[in-house]
């Protein structure tokens, strides 16, 4: 799917992405427009589904969850099923899942509370037919993680 978008729109996703609590009126004022011409830009990138959501961002620690890991995941299941995916996009410790390519199947990211609660997802939750096998890494520290993604200048 293709959106066309100008550097107005771009500029507003730039200011918008690290800091969604800024108001209607100071985000016309960065922009240099009025502020009801930036309400309606940002209702059109709603609607066209650019901007997804404004979502809270949660330190995990402050949840106790400081095991992060990423699982390679390995199935049996025929191209065009995905009814493990289906299963493992189900399980709350699981924060992202990714088909990729090559010799697994799935890549997940996961969030528990220590190495005990990461043997107890995997061992209760992992518990799913057609899953062959899994390779778990352990994250010892993050050096950098966002969701904001790069936009491209014009």
């Amino acid at each position: 799917m293709s959106f066309s978008m100008d550097e107005i729109d771009l500029t507003i996703l730039t200011l918008l992405q690290p800091n969604s609590f800024l108001t209607n009126t100071e985000l016309a004022k960065k922009v240099g427009m009025a502020p009801s011409a930036v309400l309606e830009r940002i209702k059109k990138l709603e609607q066209k589904g650019i901007i997804e959501g404004y979502p809270t961002r949660i330190k995990a620690e402050a949840l106790e969850l400081k095991l992060l890991a990423f699982i390679f995941v390995k199935t049996s299941e025929g191209p065009g099923n995905a009814s493990v995916a289906k299963q493992l996009s189900k399980i709350p410790e699981v924060l992202e899942l990714h088909h990729i390519a090559g010799e697994d199947c799935y890549l997940l990211k996961v969030r528990t509370k220590d190495p005990q609660s990461l043997i107890l997802l995997m061992r209760e939750k992992f518990r799913i037919p057609n899953l062959l096998s899994t390779k778990t890494t352990i994250v010892l520290e993050t050096l950098k993680e966002t969701n904001q993604l790069p936009i491209p200048k014009t």
